[in-house]
């Protein structure tokens, strides 16, 4: 190994660690509000509501973090930003007001916010000849840190009570630290950054493939956030202990960032198109066959639906970026942010469902969303033969790389 891949070998592995602590933090209310609605505590409808706030707030305004990033670097934004959303999610076992608990979780969604955008670019100034590989990495991490939460933090709040939820600060303190110390500073010189009116005026000639795009991620996310959401409730109300419902959702979430990293590879080799759509559509068949079988089989096609829904996660990011190139911290704002938010904010509307006509009917309801975006994917734009030809050279040279 190289002096130079040895000196960012530090801060990549702490970038990688950073994101892994922040997705667990932002799957934390899940479960938060799982053990409150078992406990009677809230109705599905309030809980989804606080989900929905920090999820809406946590997406929706990266894209004005992506474009500070592209204007010049932030690095001061991934360790506040994690800290910042550590202490906040840390203090909600101690509030009783709804209201004050819906503005501090709103709140918190700021910090990983300001997280993503800003350690996304610190990934790929840092990547060195990988940045594929290392950006499909960096994102899986954070699929991982979604799963793990579940594992670590319904046991937890199940044994011992919300009143526990101080611990999740701590960890958030050593890795702002990490960050403080480690964090790679990027080369940005903002001469070579288009200004606010190219800025609108690319996103004005790339509006209909890019709302289409965006319609397709926001559905995802609507679902993605809602077995995030509804499934630790389906299993608790299905007399699954908790250690039981965090493994389960371990799977389905880890599988989720297996399928990404698989779908970058089969993107690579097939086309951005082919994998989005075929992937939503076989999510939606794996999703129902959980729901009609039972027993190791339900739960491998509860995995394999987790697997198939987020095998277009890091996909989705590069095909906004091609389609806007030159604002691609935007780009991922608005694919990793903007749709997502969407997605999120519709996660309540899911949970007055589930609170008139049930869990499992809102379950139902949200697994045939993915069946329906992969509909709208067949209506983006495919690979002309001149693409189709980069595309497959460069997937052959990487072969023998």
């Amino acid at each position: 190994m190289s002096s130079t891949s040895q000196a960012k070998l530090a801060p990549v592995s702490v970038l990688f660690v950073a994101h892994l602590v922040n997705d667990m933090y932002a799957n934390f209310l899940p479960q938060f509000v799982a053990i409150m609605i078992a406990a009677h505590s809230l109705t599905v409808a309030a809980g989804t509501a606080l989900v929905s706030a920090f999820t809406v707030s946590s997406s929706l305004v990266q894209p004005v973090f992506g474009y500070l990033v592209d204007q010049k670097g932030q690095r001061w934004l991934v360790y506040v930003g994690t800290l910042w959303m550590s202490i906040l999610l840390g203090i909600t076992g101690y509030i009783s007001n709804y209201g004050l608990l819906l503005v501090v979780s709103t709140l918190a969604g700021m910090g990983t916010a300001a997280f993503h955008p800003q350690a996304a670019a610190m990934v790929g100034e840092a990547s060195g000849s990988r940045k594929g590989f290392v950006l499909a990495s960096f994102i899986a991490m954070g699929n991982i840190g979604l799963a793990i939460s579940p594992v670590l933090l319904l046991p937890l709040f199940h044994r011992y009570g919300t009143g526990y939820t101080w611990l999740v600060i701590i960890p958030g303190i050593l890795v702002s630290l990490l960050l403080y110390w480690f964090a790679p500073r990027i080369k940005s010189d903002g001469a070579d950054v288009p200004g606010l009116g190219k800025v609108v005026s690319d996103l004005r000639k790339a509006s209909s493939e890019l709302v289409k795009l965006m319609v397709v991620v926001a559905l995802r996310s609507l679902v993605h956030t809602g077995l995030m959401t509804l499934l630790p409730m389906y299993f608790l109300a299905e007399k699954f202990s908790p250690e039981t419902t965090g493994y389960l959702m371990f799977a389905t979430l880890a599988t989720g960032a297996v399928g990404g990293v698989i779908g970058g590879y089969i993107s690579d080799r097939y086309g951005r198109k082919p994998l989005i759509v075929g992937s939503l559509i076989l999510a939606s068949f794996f999703f129902y066959g959980f729901l009609y079988t039972k027993g190791v089989l339900s739960i491998i096609l509860l995995a394999v639906g987790g697997m198939a829904l987020l095998s277009s996660f890091s996909v989705t990011v590069v095909a906004a970026q091609e389609v806007i190139p030159q604002n691609k911290a935007l780009a991922s704002g608005l694919s990793l942010g903007f749709a997502i938010g969407a997605g999120g904010l519709a996660v309540s509307l899911i949970g007055k469902y589930a609170d008139h006509f049930g869990i499992y009917s809102a379950i139902h309801l949200i697994f045939i969303l993915p069946l329906l975006a992969g509909i709208i994917g067949l209506l983006l734009k495919g690979e002309t033969p001149l693409e189709q030809g980069a595309r497959v050279e460069i997937a052959q040279k990487s072969l023998y790389q």
